[in-house]
This record gives structure tokens, sequence and C-alpha cells, in this order.
């Protein structure tokens, strides 16, 4: 059944046609990549279905609810979760602290907080951080956590949320090779078993022909291609679309979308 569903978006910035046309679809247990080269139109397209932009014209549902114009706080709200390019944790706070926070702005609890911030949600942060292999870490700061665990933990403040779509925005940014398979991996088996649609873009193309269930190419700001990993590989469009080598995708590591 279909989780997300984008028809007809379009979104110009003065003369520049950023995205037009754009539609695909998210299932459930779905992992979705968007890649292109650089000015393709994908941080348009994602942060038009985050909320962070308003579409000129164009529809995005969830769960066949219209959330076209709903604001970043409501589509949480509705169970959209999201991961940044750059990790976006409290870098003073443990790991545990920083999970308990999410859990707290999810049932609204931010305000007129009588009992102390540590003492709520505790056992749930601790369940979640164990979701991603971080629970040995749970009392530790985050600023004196590996990045790569780093992720780990945002990864677990998205999923307090319960979401049913989880976007990420270019997840393994910044991590080593290992580490970067190990965290998609770790995300596809949570998001497999949760039935949580993910929608991802990445630089790296192992991470993408290794994750990804489907994939789709954007080329100023039109798709040109959508596909298995093997489809999009032997596409000869997408093939003249990064760099004009015809073997680029043949050597994923050699691509430089963003």
């Amino acid at each position: 059944m279909t989780l997300l569903a984008v028809t007809g978006l379009h979104k110009s910035f003065g003369g520049v046609m950023a995205a037009r046309d754009v539609e695909f679809t998210v299932e459930r247990g779905e992992m979705l990549a968007i890649i292109g080269p650089n000015g393709a139109g994908k941080s348009t397209v994602f942060n038009m279905v985050g909320g962070q932009l308003r579409p000129d014209r164009g529809q995005v549902l969830l769960d066949d609810q219209d959330i076209t114009h709903a604001s970043p706080q409501k589509r949480f709200r509705r169970g959209v979760g999201r991961t940044f390019q750059v990790a976006q944790t409290f870098l003073s706070m443990s790991a545990v602290e920083n999970v308990q926070m999410a859990l707290i702005s999810c049932h609204r609890q931010s305000n007129g907080l009588w009992t102390p911030a540590r003492e709520r949600h505790r056992e749930k942060a601790v369940a979640l951080l164990s979701q991603v292999g971080m629970v040995e870490a749970a009392d530790i700061p985050c600023s004196a956590l590996a990045y790569g665990d780093v992720k780990r933990v945002e990864l677990a403040i998205a999923l307090a949320g319960e979401p049913k779509l989880l976007l990420m925005d270019e997840p393994t940014a910044g991590m080593a090779p290992r580490e970067r398979a190990e965290l998609m991996d770790l995300t596809a088996s949570i998001t497999a078993s949760q039935g949580i649609g993910v929608l991802f873009t990445e630089h790296d193309m192992d991470v993408v022909f290794g994750h990804a269930a489907r994939v789709l190419v954007l080329l100023r700001g039109q798709i040109i291609a959508a596909g298995t990993p093997d489809e999009i590989r032997q596409d000869p469009q997408v093939r003249r679309a990064y760099l004009g080598d015809e073997h680029a995708l043949e050597r994923p590591k050699g691509l430089s979308p963003a």
C-alpha cells in the first residue's frame, strides 16, 4: 500500500526551475533514493516533501492525507521523521538525554515540566538506543562520541516519533565506508521490520545501489529515470547525466552527485 504519493511538484526560484512535474511514490517498508548531479533539484524536492519548502503547485499525500502545505512540525506529528546531513543533537547532553528530549517533544510535554526532564521517558529512550546499537553509550555526552555513533543517536531521535515516513538527507555524509554500510544496514533492518517508508538522498553510490529498492534520478529539476538499482545502472540517459561518462555507474565511488 502506498505511503507517500507525490504528484506534479513544481518549484522555481526567480527564473530558475528547480523542480518540474516531479512525481513518485514510497511504499511501506521501502527505501527510495533520489540521486542526481549538482544542481539537479534533489534538495528542493526533498525539502518540499519535508515541509521546509512549499511547492508552487503539486501535491504531497501521506497515507492519503494532504500534507502539501503542512508545516514541518505538523508533518512530524502526522508521522514524518527526519535526519540531517550534519547530525542534529545537543552535544553537551548524553545520548539518552537527547532521545528523552525527543520523546518529551513527541508527547508535547516541553512546557511546564514539574518533573525533571532526565526522569521522563528514560526507559523508552534506552530501548530506542538499544535498537540502534547505542545502549552502552546511553550516558555518554554526544560531544564525546565518534561521529558515526552520533548519527546512530540521531536515528534513535528520529524513531522516537514513531514515524511512518523517514526522510534521510545524506545519512552517511562524513562517515567512514564501514560506518556507512553499518548505518544503512541498520536502517534497512529497522524500517523493514516496522514498515517505515524511507526517502533518502546520498552522494555515495555504493550506499544507494546497496540499499535502495528503487532509485529516482533527477536532472535539471526533472526525473529522467526511475527503477531498480540494476535498471538505473544500465540506463543510457543516466550514464550521460553523470559527467558524460558512460561507465560512471559501474564505478559508483567516481560519481559526484550533490
